[in-house]
């Protein structure tokens, strides 16, 4: 949304890009845990016939919420994400740092020996503006908005201690 006269709107606006990372999540209950993601992600916007392409490094802490049965389960992700342009191949934006909210649903499948698949489609929702959003800047309105499908593999790591626990209790039954 341009704020002065005679500038080009965005439009043609979506860019397709790739995006990575990592994953560790904490499943403290059987229904609820914490996911933190190390995402590397491409994105970008079409503005007057030019690709303003970015690459941003991201950090999302999520809830995970889950409901199923043990082998299939629908899940929803929410929490905030924070986020910074490592390269900025157009030289365009003023704020590198980015902060928003992401939300996501999908379904895992787990397996006995190969671990999770996850399937997800998540959306994120920038609250800070890359070509800033006071009235004096050029943009009134200048917010990323990702849609993205993800498709993850999770390998558990197994809790020691509650092994250890399980096998004392085992012993103290015999």
């Amino acid at each position: 949304m341009p704020s002065e006269s005679g500038m080009s709107p965005i439009t043609n606006a979506c860019v397709l890009g790739g995006n990575g990372g990592l994953v560790f999540r904490y499943e403290g209950h059987k229904v609820c845990a914490f996911q933190m993601e190390l995402n590397y992600e491409h994105r970008g916007w079409k503005q007057s016939g030019t690709v303003h392409s970015l690459h941003y490094i991201e950090l999302p802490l999520l809830m995970h919420i889950n409901a199923g049965s043990e082998l299939c389960k629908w899940f929803f992700n929410l929490g905030p994400q924070f986020g910074y342009c490592v390269k900025d191949e157009s030289s365009t934006i003023t704020h590198k740092f980015d902060w928003g909210l992401a939300a996501g649903t999908g379904l895992y499948f787990k397996t006995r020996k190969a671990g999770v698949y996850q399937l997800e489609i998540r959306y994120d929702f920038s609250l800070g503006g890359v070509l800033g959003t006071t009235v004096t800047d050029s943009h009134s309105m200048a917010n990323p908005m990702d849609l993205s499908i993800n498709l993850g593999w999770l390998m558990p790591v197994k809790d020691r201690r509650k092994a250890a626990e399980r096998t004392r209790t085992a012993a103290l039954k015999e």
